[in-house]
Formats: structure tokens, sequence, C-alpha cells
């Protein structure tokens, strides 16, 4: 990886064989490499100068696995039509809108033209291509069929981010509406109820247990609002950082958000569609199992399903089937395993494991409509609830007072 650090981009100016004024970037380690590869080329360099922004594949904008679909699948179309693979580079990075995406491109293209193979000018980028990318790419490099790998590649990606949307919308309408709510209920607590207050201060008499009470709430708010967000603050930010920092904060919310109603029953099929379409892919391209297994449980996107397939690549590596280790962890539908061990009686385990990818994920598809449809008159509730009860709380007095006179 320190090689990726050192690796810098030049403009470069020269002429070809036909006396051509040509120009362009290329990635190097020093000017004279630089040279060195256009002169291969056969083009006479002329002029070539450092760039002063480092080629990190970041400058100008940002990385996303969108960007990386797209790209994989341009490169392998352009691949298939018999573009050579430099010059599918070239087309693609120069016509990218988002210059990170077009300084990593042309990045991997200077790498490729320095000598190194793709496998090896990708593993340089080890942010935008995880080791299953990579793996997958050095074995269709070995066998000689990487535009049909990176078609795979950029299916695999399209149906994987696609899946990882339908989680984000069942969780992001909810958190929202509960987001807002909560600003709400500050404006009412922190602005609207101290002005009701003052008015209620001059009736001479008691006020109603809930009108007391939003009162007094509302002073505690006023008096220790920054200590309230302070708190608040404090406590999201040192989750996400304890998430990110601490497996056993991980493994913890991983195991507990399985066992959570409904939601759980989402977040378990989505892991088991990841874990069958990875291996799915994986066997497509002809990696062995036990080579697969540490990349598949990096895309299952849970803990728990993490440790179950390292323990199974463990087992296999012994000589246990598949579908037995499988069984034992004990996370797996029946169906799923059933279908596993008819592929591998068959041979035809990759197309069974499509199938069980399919399947989940339209079971996926099919619980986020039905949580969706769940939630939406909870939510409605709990704000008629919180808001209608804040907004009583306060007429009640004045109800109270018109009845007197």
């Amino acid at each position: 990886m320190a090689e990726a650090a050192k690796a810098d981009m030049f403009a470069w100016e020269g002429s070809d064989k036909t006396g051509k004024r040509v120009k362009g970037e290329m990635t190097g380690q020093s000017e004279s490499l630089v040279k060195a590869s256009l002169r291969r080329q056969g083009i006479n360099p002329l002029k070539v100068k450092k760039k002063s922004k480092p080629l990190l594949g970041g400058g100008g904008g940002k990385i996303t696995p969108k960007d990386i679909t797209v790209f994989s699948r341009q490169l392998a179309t352009m691949m298939s039509s018999g573009v050579p693979l430099v010059q599918a580079f070239e087309i693609v990075g120069r016509g990218h809108d988002n210059p990170a995406m077009q300084d990593l491109i042309l990045g991997i293209k200077g790498h490729v033209e320095a000598g190194n193979s793709l496998t090896e000018s990708l593993h340089k980028y080890p942010l935008q291509f995880n080791d299953l990318y990579c793996n997958l790419v050095e074995a269709g490099e070995q066998a000689g069929i990487l535009e049909a790998i990176l078609h795979k590649l950029a299916t695999y990606m399209e149906k994987t981010e696609a899946l990882k949307s339908k989680i984000k919308s069942a969780l992001f309408y909810p958190t929202a509406v509960i987001v807002v709510a909560g600003i709400v209920v500050t404006i009412l607590m922190i602005f609207v109820i101290p002005q009701f207050a003052e008015l209620f201060a001059g009736f001479g008499a008691d006020l109603p247990a809930l009108t007391q009470f939003l009162v007094d709430t509302s002073d505690f708010f006023v008096a220790y609002w920054y200590i309230i967000f302070g708190i608040i603050g404090f406590i999201v930010f040192g989750a996400i950082e304890a998430k990110k920092r601490s497996p056993a904060v991980q493994r913890a919310i991983d195991v507990y958000s399985l066992k959570l109603p409904i939601l759980g029953e989402v977040l378990e099929k989505s892991a088991v569609a990841r874990f069958a379409r990875t291996l799915e892919t994986m066997f497509a391209a002809g990696t062995p199992l036990v080579e697969s297994m540490a990349s598949v449980a990096g895309a299952c996107g849970n803990q728990v399903f993490y440790d179950a397939t390292m323990k199974m690549r463990d087992e296999i590596s012994t000589g246990t089937q598949l579908q037995a280790s499988m069984r034992e962890s004990g996370l797996f539908p029946n169906m799923v395993v059933q279908m596993v061990a008819i592929g591998e009686e068959s041979g035809a385990i990759d197309q069974m494991l499509g199938k069980v990818a399919d399947w989940f994920e339209q079971e996926v598809d099919d619980a986020v409509e039905a949580l969706t449809s769940l939630l939406e008159p909870a939510i409605m509730a709990f704000l008629g609830v919180v808001i209608g009860g804040i907004v009583i709380g306060m007429y009640l007095p004045i109800f109270k007072m018109g009845a007197v006179v």
C-alpha cells in the first residue's frame, strides 16, 4: 500500500511517431519513469510536469459505490467490444463527470501502463476496491475472462446496492419523522409554552395536572436546553464512534438488531441474500470455496453472520460440506440449506445460490413494504398523541376558565 502513496500524477506533452503534438496525464513514481513509459508507447516526451495534487482518487468529489459499478460496466462493455484495456481506461476516465473518479481511473491506467496487472493496480486503492472485487478480477485475469467477470461484478454491485437502498429506505422514514417531531416539540417547549405560562400566571387558580407538567417540563428545557442537547449529541457521537472502533460494541448492536421485531427479520433476510449473492458470484468466477468465504463474510454486513461464515470457512477447510456447516451455524433457514445441498450434489451450487439470493432479495423488498405500511399509522398515532397532548394541555386551563364563566 505504501507504493500507492508515492504515486503522483504528471501532466505531459510530446510528439507521436508522425510528429503530431499530443498531451495527457499519467501516474508514475518519478518524472524519469513517466518519460520511459511514454517512450515505450512511441511518444517522444517534450515536457513532463508533476501536478500539485497527489493521486489519491479523492480530489474534487466523492466516489460512491454507484461510480464503481458504472465504471465496471463501462470497462466490461469496452473490453467486450475489443477496445484495449489501457485505451478503455482513457475513454472511461476522460468521459467521467466526477473529478475524483476521473483521477482514480486515470491513476489505475497509469499503473497498468507502468507494467502492473489490473489486480495489482486495483490493490493500490483499497478504499474503492475491496478484497472481493480484487479477488474476482484476479480470477478473471488468470482465466482470460476478465470482461465476463467485470460484467458479473457490475451486476453483483447493482443488486447489492439495491438491497442496501431498500434497507435504508425502511429506516429513513421513521428516523426522519422522529427527528422532525423532536424539533417541533423542542420549539413548542422553548418558545410557545412559556408564552402560555405567562398567560396562565394571571389566572389565580391551580392549573390542570397535564398543563402543570408541560409548564414544568418547558421551564426545565429553557433552563437546561444546552445540557440536554449536549448529552444527546455526546450519546449519539459516542455510539457512532464506539460502533466504529469497538468490535464488541459492533457485535452487540448486530446481535440485538437481529432480535428487533419486524426490522430484525428484514436485516436477517438481507444478510442471507448478501451471503448467497456474494458466494454465487465468487463460485461463478471459479474462486475456490475456502478462499471465497472471507470475502463472503465481509459482504454480509452483520457481525453475527461474519463470525459464523469465518467459522464455516474453518470447518470447510477440514473437509466439512458447505450445507453441513450452514446447518450447524443455525443462521440459515432450512430451505436455504436444502437448496445448497442440492447444488452440491448436482454440481450447480452457483445456480442454486443465485436462486436463493433472488428469493431473499424479493423477500426483503416485500418485508420493507410491509414494514413501511405498518410504521406509517404507528408514527401518525405517536405524533398525534405527543403533539395533540401538548395542544390539549395548553388549552385545558382556557376551557376550565370558560366553564367557570
